[in-house]
């Protein structure tokens, strides 16, 4: 079958397909004319791989359950390769959750440390430089308009609700600060595995979650300085996905994740629907305690948002705070 009938019937993305022949994990037979034709097999192979990297496995690590299949067994943990690798990702998620407990103390230690000295980073720039960075945006995305759809929110008491974060602990909405914190909200946190819902740049400030996650990553220190106790952020993605964007753009701050859009429920936060899935809309909260006091939507460009926080949390500093926006 073609490249196309094979992804539908495996689960996954033409794009998912050719990620993983580009691993030798499916091998289709190409014809004289250079188009792909996949097997039963490869099919079966490329939805086994699908459900592993949904338990966590890298492509990569799914090899030895491949080669089981391949080597006629029933089950592609059949084989005692497989459950070498089960286990030593099991180890390797165990380290890393020590390793990274212990350099998110370390940095948090340094950020403060370095704000109680009053440090302006004059070298951040530099530091910003050497990190990850996310693709430019195209010149010509849609930008969005303001639909009223949060006039409504300045003023409301977040909610009670309890969300995972990418920290492997659960954050409750009223107990994160007593003083000022910042939440922004984006759509989608993208895997380069799996193609974005179609016509996803034509929806107005629905691209650049990245880049805007690279902005809030940029500007954390003087965030914290200019008084965000707290800096979150949350969309409704499953965390597994928001990890791999933490892990890889090098995020400082915790990701929530809301796949059931129950804070969209709690506040009537606007939202917007793709290829028959929901999605937030962008907007950023900044709250003093449980008190939302001003509201950024619509966000548009992303990758400079950031600095618009920033900016107004300098021009309005917590001793004279002022709703709305």
């Amino acid at each position: 079958m073609w490249a196309s009938e094979a992804a539908k019937s495996a689960g996954v993305s033409v794009k998912a397909l050719r990620y993983y022949e580009g691993f030798g994990l499916v091998q289709p037979r190409r014809h004289p004319n250079g188009y792909r034709f996949f097997s039963p097999e490869d099919v079966r192979l490329a939805s086994e791989i699908r459900m592993l990297m949904s338990l966590g496995l890298t492509a990569q690590q799914t090899r030895p359950f491949v080669e089981c299949l391949r080597a006629g067994h029933g089950h592609s943990d059949d084989c005692p390769e497989s459950l070498a690798t089960y286990q030593g990702k099991l180890d390797e998620l165990d380290r890393l959750l020590v390793e990274l407990t212990g350099d998110r103390e370390r940095l948090l230690n340094a950020i403060q440390t370095a704000a109680v000295r009053g440090f302006h980073h004059s070298t951040s720039k530099e530091t910003s430089n050497m990190l990850p960075s996310a693709d430019p945006l195209p010149d010509n995305l849609p930008a969005p308009h303001d639909d009223g759809a949060a006039r409504h929110l300045p003023g409301l008491r977040v909610p009670a609700v309890t969300f995972p974060t990418t920290e492997g602990r659960d954050i409750t909405l009223d107990k994160v600060s007593d003083g000022r914190w910042v939440l922004f909200v984006y759509p989608l946190t993208g895997d380069p595995a799996v193609d974005m819902p179609r016509g996803w740049d034509q929806i107005p400030g629905a691209r650049g979650c990245s880049q805007e996650a690279c902005g809030f990553r940029d500007n954390f220190a003087k965030l914290r300085e200019s008084g965000a106790e707290q800096v979150l952020a949350l969309s409704s993605d499953d965390a597994r996905y928001q990890q791999d964007l933490v892990a890889r753009l090098q995020l400082p701050y915790p990701m929530l994740s809301d796949p059931q859009l129950r804070l969209a429920e709690a506040l009537d936060l606007p939202t917007f629907q793709a290829n028959n899935s929901r999605f937030y809309k962008r907007l950023t909260l900044v709250l003093t305690g449980t008190i939302i006091e001003h509201v950024f939507y619509p966000v548009f460009p992303p990758d400079t948002h950031a600095d618009e926080v920033l900016d107004w949390l300098r021009t309005n500093p917590p001793s004279s705070p002022q709703v709305g926006k």
